[in-house]
């Protein structure tokens, strides 16, 4: 094989590699896991091998509730801490957990991770 091709090989795997671990993120993508029902917003997370979506945006000052729901989820994700709500609890392995956030400042994000600290996710709030 000539140098010519070993460098076009070479730079096609980076290629491809390049779009299995970044083509495919979920950032990549709107997400609409927010919605206001009855004056009350609701955020939805997914627990399980981390948390989906990663980072959410939802309209501060108004009553806002988060909605974790789990299914088979038996690792580490399943043990979330929320600090801005006083929120640490072990969640089922399957259903939906609800936390009371209260209400929400503009500007002032909500941290959720597990028990490890290895998965995280955030909710910034815009007036």
């Amino acid at each position: 094989m000539n140098k010519i091709a070993s460098i076009i090989l070479t730079l096609g795997l980076v290629v491809a590699i390049g779009i299995v671990f970044w083509g495919g993120k979920e950032n990549s993508k709107s997400v609409q896991n927010v919605e206001i029902k009855d004056g009350i917003q609701y955020i939805t997370i997914d627990a399980k091998g981390g948390y989906s979506p990663r980072l959410s945006t939802a309209k501060a000052g108004i009553p806002t509730k988060l909605i974790v729901k789990t299914d088979g989820t038996y690792d580490c994700s399943s043990s979330l801490v929320v600090r801005a709500a006083k929120f640490q609890k072990l969640l089922p392995q399957t259903g939906e957990t609800e936390i009371d956030l209260g209400i929400p400042e503009a500007g002032v994000p909500i941290e959720g991770v597990c028990g490890m600290g290895m998965y995280s996710f955030n909710v910034d709030f815009q007036n």
